[in-house]
């Protein structure tokens, strides 16, 4: 068994290679003379399309076209920069990790497994990534495209997401792993994955894997890869206040860890099996200190600026939104009035976002 492992896998190297070097994708930052543009690739392709990060990674280098750069910068211009992207702990995690290595490593990225290990942000996959592509090193990596490649060429029933899945997949990874050009290995399977391997109908005619694919061989490549059923997400109500004060609108600032640290967001808060509007005033006052000036009567007459849906990973929320008038607002370091000419100065997640572009829009 081990013997016909060792076939196929050689056998798969150099069938992948001879493709990749005939069909690879031109993508901005391959063949870049930085190793920091590989990293900054590899956190924003973490969960994110390549084609939506395509215009963010270039945007990325021009504001932030060195390590040092970036570690100079403020957070709140980083997070503007990545607006759009979700998932802000990367940027957070990114800046974090430049300030490291501005500080410890004189800018430059740390050529030690066990030293780039320990930046914020890089785990398994990221530490594979960047040491084999930016520095040549012999070392595997493990994205969704990669997993879904291996769990059809060797049909494997188990998982990928479950952690005798992940493991196997590791092990696939590490013993098929060529003794040189890992760089090009691994990108290759990248490619493969989201160009020929796909999720659904793959296009395995085309496939330079497909007389060593066991999943075509046993007629399975639609049910690979296998993973766990996905739980229940559950749906939240939330309502927004719109404070206005001459040409002026409240904004709060989120803590710094959690979900969308450090951005910026209208007063809102859960009202889950209330009447959101009637919920709006208890709302502000728990989350921000805020008093609404109006009588009750007048709240059961205002009228919403609108309604937003959004699904987060783990869960989803409709956000009703109204117009309010507050009593005073605290002196509080995450309190800001801000011109609606300004708003997009500061960044702000998806709803947010959508939420200024209304009241911009009615204005």
């Amino acid at each position: 068994m081990i013997f016909l492992l060792d076939m196929t896998t050689s056998r798969l190297s150099l069938k992948l290679l001879k493709w990749y070097h005939l069909n690879q994708r031109t993508l901005p930052w391959r063949g870049h003379p930085d190793p920091y543009a590989v990293w900054v690739s590899e956190i924003m392709l973490q969960q994110t399309r390549v084609e939506t990060v395509i215009p963010y990674f270039e945007k990325w280098m021009r504001l932030f076209p060195t390590i040092t750069s970036l570690a100079h910068a403020s957070e709140q211009s980083v997070l503007n920069a990545w607006e759009g992207l979700g998932y802000y702990s990367r940027a957070r995690n990114l800046h974090k990790a430049a300030q490291i290595v501005a500080e410890q490593y004189q800018g430059e990225i740390p050529r030690d497994l066990d030293e780039l290990r320990k930046l914020p942000g890089i785990g398994r996959y990221t530490l594979g990534a960047i040491a084999s592509i930016a520095f040549d090193m012999n070392v595997p990596a493990l994205d969704g495209n990669i997993k879904r490649v291996y769990a059809r060429v060797f049909d494997i029933a188990e998982p990928v997401d479950s952690p005798g899945g992940d493991k196997l997949l590791w092990e696939l990874a590490e013993k098929s792993l060529p003794k040189k050009d890992a760089g090009d290995y691994n990108q290759a399977l990248m490619d493969l994955g989201a160009t020929i391997c796909v999720p659904k109908n793959p296009r395995c005619l085309i496939c330079p894997l497909m007389k060593l694919c066991k999943a075509r061989e046993n007629g399975t490549q639609n049910q690979r890869p296998v993973k766990l059923p996905k739980k229940s997400v559950p749906h939240h109500i939330h309502v927004a206040g719109v404070i206005e004060n001459k040409g002026k609108v409240l904004l709060a600032r989120r803590p710094s860890k959690g979900l969308l640290g450090g951005m910026w967001e209208f007063p809102n808060g859960r009202v889950d099996g209330q009447n959101p509007l009637e919920g709006l005033a208890s709302a502000l006052k728990t989350g921000y200190n805020l008093r609404l000036r109006e009588t009750r009567s007048k709240i059961r007459k205002t009228k919403a600026i609108g309604l937003i849906h959004h699904g987060y990973s783990h869960f989803s929320v409709s956000v009703h939104v109204y117009p309010c008038d507050v009593v005073s607002v605290p002196r509080a370091e995450n309190l800001r009035w801000v011109s609606l000419k300004d708003l997009e100065m500061y960044p702000m997640g998806k709803i947010d976002r959508q939420i200024a572009n209304l009241i911009k829009g009615t204005t």
